[in-house]
C-alpha cells in the first residue's frame, strides 16, 4: 500500500505546490485519492461576481504563486474579440469543433504533466540518495557541513517560464515583449512592486492564427516598445502546466489570447482586459493604451500610497532612532551623574578618613604630651623630694645661685657634701626649662660641670662656700 508520505511527495511533484500543509488539506478533502485530488486541482471553479467590483461582470480563480494551490479571485472584464465590428460588445463562446480540437491537447498536456511530475519525483529521490551517500563518505562537504556543490533550486513554474521564453525567441526572434522568466504570481508581484499593469500572453502553438499574430502583432516594433515601457509581461504555453491552468482560470475561449491584469488586495487580482483572436498592431495598441489611461489613477494612487507608507516607515525609524539616541544620551548623562556622585562620595570618604587620621594624630600627640608632662611633673616631684629640706646657714652649707637663659635667677642652700648631680636635680625640680640637655657652667674661671663631674661634691668641685652658675643649653 502506498505510504501517506509518498502520496504527499507525489502530489507536490505533480502540482508544484511547496506548502505541505496545503497539500495535506487538499488530499484529505479528497480522501487521499491522488487521481481525484489532481483532477480537482486543475479544474476551474466559477464564482459569483466580486463584491468589491459588482460591475466587473464575472469572477474566476487563479492559482497561487507556488504552482496553483491557493485560489485567487479574479475580477474579470471582457474585451470584445472584434471591437471594430458590429458585434464587438460580446465574446462568442467557443464552438463544438474547437472544443473537440483542443480536447486532445488538454488530455496530452495533463498526461505530460503527470509523466514529468513522476520523472521529477524520481530524480529528486535519486538526487537525495546520491547527496546523502556522498555526504556519508565525506565528498562534497563544504564549510559548516553544507554541500559545496549544492545545485540552485529552480521552481517548476519558473522552469516552464524560461522554457517558454527560449522557445518563443527561437521561433520569432529577440524582438519581443520582455517576458519574465518566473511564475505567474511572482510576475504579478513584480508588477505590483513596480506599479505597472501585467500583460499576459497565452501561447497556443497549434492554433493556425498564432504564428501570424506573433510575427506581425506581438513582435511589432511599436507594440513591443509600448508593452515593455508600460507593462510587466508574462507568457506561457497552454501545453505547460501553469499556462494550461491560467487558460482555464482566465476562461480563454479563442486564441491568440492576451489579457491585462492588476494585483489587488486580499489575495485578489483584477482582470482589466482580455483580447481574444487575432488583432493588428494598431488594434492592440488602441486597446492597451486605453487600459493604461484608465488604470493610471489607480497606479498613481498605489504609488503614492506606497511612498506614504515608506515615508511613514522612514519617519518611524527616524523617530525610533531619535528616541534611542535620546535614551542613550539620558543613560550617558545618568552614568556621568552617577560617576560624579561616586567620585564625590569617594572624595568625601577620603577627606573624612584623613580628618579622622589627623584628629587621631592630634589626640595621640596630646595624649603623649600629657603623658610626657605628667612624667616630667612626677620626675620634678620625685627630684624635689629627693633634695630634702633646705639646710640652715652654717660652715658646712654652700650658697648656690643659678641663672637661666631667660634672665630668671634661682638661689638655694646645699650641704657642702652634696653632689653636683644634686644641683641638676634642683634645676629639674624647678620646671623652668622644657629641655633636658643642658649644662651648669661657672664663668670665672669657666668650668663646665658636665657628666664627668656629677659625682663630685660641691666642696670637691670648688663651689663651697658659695657659687654662681649659669645654665647653658647644649646644641
Amino acid at each position: 500500500m502506498v505510504d501517506v508520505n509518498d502520496k504527499l511527495a507525489y502530489f507536490q511533484a505533480i502540482t508544484g505546490l511547496e506548502d505541505p500543509d496545503l497539500c495535506v488539506e487538499i488530499l484529505t478533502a479528497h480522501g487521499w485519492d491522488l487521481e481525484l485530488a489532481i483532477s480537482a486541482f486543475t479544474t476551474t471553479t466559477n464564482h459569483t461576481p466580486s463584491p468589491e467590483n459588482p460591475a466587473s461582470g464575472t469572477t474566476s480563480t487563479v492559482p497561487d504563486g507556488s504552482g496553483g494551490g491557493g485560489l485567487y479571485s479574479v475580477s474579470q472584464r471582457g474585451e470584445p474579440s472584434h471591437p471594430s465590428g458590429p458585434s464587438s460588445n460580446a465574446v462568442a463562446p467557443p464552438g463544438l469543433a474547437w472544443k473537440i480540437i483542443t480536447l486532445p491537447i488538454s488530455v496530452i498536456s495533463g498526461s505530460l504533466g503527470l509523466i514529468s511530475g513522476a520523472i521529477g519525483l524520481g530524480l529528486w529521490a535519486a538526487g537525495g540518495v546520491l547527496s546523502y551517500s556522498l555526504g556519508m563518505i565525506g565528498i562534497g562537504s563544504g564549510r559548516d557541513g553544507e554541500s559545496s556543490a549544492r545545485l540552485v533550486s529552480v521552481s517548476a513554474v519558473a522552469n516552464e517560464a524560461m522554457q517558454f521564453v527560449a522557445s518563443f525567441e527561437r521561433d520569432y526572434g529577440s524582438r519581443r515583449p520582455n517576458f519574465v522568466s518566473e511564475g505567474f504570481m511572482d510576475a504579478l508581484q513584480r508588477s505590483r512592486n513596480s506599479f505597472k499593469l501585467m500583460f499576459v500572453y497565452l501561447h497556443s502553438p497549434d492554433h493556425p492564427d498564432t504564428p501570424l499574430f506573433c510575427e506581425r502583432t506581438l513582435c511589432s516594433e511599436t507594440l513591443v516598445a509600448f508593452v515593455n515601457e508600460n507593462f510587466v509581461s508574462w507568457g506561457g504555453s497552454i501545453r505547460a502546466s501553469e499556462g494550461f491552468k491560467m487558460s482555464n482560470s482566465l476562461k480563454a475561449s479563442r486564441y491568440p489570447f492576451c489579457a491585462v491584469v492588476m494585483a489587488s488586495t486580499n489575495q485578489r487580482i483584477v482582470l482589466l482586459q482580455q483580447v481574444e483572436g487575432p488583432k493588428s498592431p494598431e488594434e492592440m495598441l488602441t486597446i492597451l493604451n486605453r487600459v493604461v489611461e484608465e488604470s493610471a489613477p489607480v497606479l498613481v494612487a498605489a504609488r503614492l500610497d506606497a511612498e506614504e507608507r515608506r515615508n511613514n516607515i522612514r519617519l518611524r525609524e527616524e523617530q525610533d532612532a531619535a528616541y534611542r539616541a535620546a535614551l542613550e544620551a539620558d543613560q550617558a548623562r545618568e552614568n556621568q551623574r552617577r560617576e560624579e556622585q561616586e567620585r564625590l562620595e569617594r572624595e568625601a570618604a577620603e577627606a573624612e578618613r584623613k580628618r579622622l587620621e589627623e584628629e587621631e594624630a592630634r589626640e595621640r600627640a596630646a595624649r603623649e604630651a600629657a603623658e610626657k608632662e605628667a612624667a616630667l611633673a612626677r620626675m620634678r616631684q620625685e627630684k624635689a623630694l629627693s633634695l630634702g629640706a633646705e639646710p640652715e646657714k652654717g660652715p658646712n652649707v654652700t650658697q648656690v645661685v643659678v641663672r637661666f637663659p631667660t634672665g630668671e635667677r634661682k638661689e638655694r642652700r646645699f650641704d657642702s657634701s652634696a653632689k653636683i648631680q644634686t644641683l641638676y636635680d634642683y634645676v629639674d625640680s624647678l620646671g623652668c626649662l622644657d629641655v633636658e640637655n643642658y649644662s651648669l657652667v661657672s664663668n670665672f674661671p669657666r668650668v663646665v660641670y658636665g657628666p664627668e663631674k656629677l659625682l663630685l661634691s660641691l666642696k670637691e668641685a670648688g663651689l663651697h662656700p658659695q657659687a654662681s652658675l649659669f645654665l647653658e643649653l647644649n646644641s
